[in-house]
């Protein structure tokens, strides 16, 4: 995050400045530079503001309280949950189901408990790919990985693909960033005798207003955030209100992160996002690099709860589990595979020979 607080550095070797009472000029004690005291002002008045503007942004808090509603006696009823007995993963489904698979792990379990304890969502986006077509994407992401073990995919327990509805919360804001980057310009000039090349450094900074809408953040402590980031985005467009008829016939994730605990990542999104914005602003240079980290100060903030369909696939390979998912409106796949090392090695040695015939072709041709 950006610094909330500014240190008096000397323009020249960055030695820390101090001022003596008396003196008409801050004197660097190490480098012997001389500076005015309205030009110190005058370039460290923006870090200032900057750090003023990082400390309310670190200060700033969300207003979460609208996100999701209390369910109704008679939607309670509707939904059930358990914890599996093998992993422990907590999942929810219809009231009709009585069995099913644990889609973490592959344990069968019973479900006798009830769901409760968890807020209504505000929205939830329909599957609208089928397991068929989530079954041929597996496939089709197998292809081409010249590392993949042919065991792996001879052997895929590729029906064991579980739709699941999994919680995210969507956040809203109004914000004023600010960033300051470091840039420079360099121009060469041929003398005859050599090529001088002169190099002018810039101080820029950007500042700007910006509107977030539905940023997406994983409720679930168990789903990979990498992997949810991956496979996103999701179509807001199709987001409809919730109702639990949506739920049927898949399984669906109680949010174990809430949206107050999910504000931090959030946040971070917002900042990646708002610096990158900036950046690009900072044209006509040959390089620009980032002084600080972006400073922003939220305006008109809020949070929905909503529900996302995500097709999750556990297998396992000489007993180490394997996770897929798939991205159940646009059909986007991420995952992890395992490596033959039998292949891997034969790659190396065949690049290592290429290498070794390149540099005797080279040398020789030197000779």
């Amino acid at each position: 995050m950006a610094d909330t607080s500014v240190s008096y550095k000397c323009l020249c070797c960055g030695a820390p400045l101090s001022f003596r009472p008396g003196a008409e000029k801050v004197t660097c004690e190490y480098c012997g530079t001389e500076l005015e005291v309205k030009t110190v002002e005058e370039f460290y008045a923006q870090k200032e503001a900057a750090a003023a503007a990082a400390q309310a942004a670190k200060e700033a808090k969300w207003d979460t309280t609208a996100a999701g509603n209390e369910w109704e006696q008679q939607e309670a009823e509707l939904v059930k949950a358990f914890t599996c007995s093998s992993c422990g993963a907590e999942i929810v489904c219809d009231a009709n189901t009585m069995a099913t698979e644990c889609c973490y792990c592959g344990n069968p379990t019973m479900l006798p408990s009830r769901f409760s304890g968890m807020l209504k969502p505000d929205y939830i986006i329909p599957f609208k790919k089928t397991k068929d077509e989530a079954v041929a994407a597996l496939k089709k992401f197998y292809e081409g990985k010249p590392l993949l073990p042919d065991a792996f995919t001879a052997n895929n327990r590729v029906e064991a693909i579980q739709g699941m509805y999994v919680p995210f919360w969507l956040f809203d804001a109004d914000i004023d960033a600010q960033g300051s980057y470091k840039a420079s310009r360099s121009m060469a000039v041929d003398t005859g005798d050599a090529i001088m090349t002169s190099t002018s450094y810039y101080n820029c900074h950007r500042q700007g207003c910006m509107k977030f809408e539905r940023i997406p953040v994983d409720g679930s402590v168990k789903m990979d955030d990498a992997f949810m980031e991956s496979i996103e985005p999701f179509d807001y467009n199709e987001m409809v209100p919730f109702a639990t008829g949506y739920m049927a016939g898949y399984l669906a994730d109680k949010y174990d992160v809430d949206a107050d605990a999910a504000v931090m990542r959030a946040d971070e999104r917002i900042n990646k996002s708002a610096e990158l914005c900036l950046a690009q602003t900072v044209n006509g240079y040959d390089s620009v690099q980032p002084e600080n980290d972006c400073a922003f100060v939220k305006g008109a903030s809020g949070v929905r709860y909503a529900m996302v369909p995500v097709w999750i696939l556990t297998t396992r390979y000489k007993d180490t589990p394997y996770t897929f998912m798939m991205n159940g409106q646009t059909g986007e796949v991420v995952g992890s595979l395992p490596i033959d090392e039998g292949k891997l090695r034969n790659r190396l040695l065949i690049a290592f020979a290429i290498t070794v015939v390149i540099a005797f072709a080279v040398l020789y041709s030197i000779l």
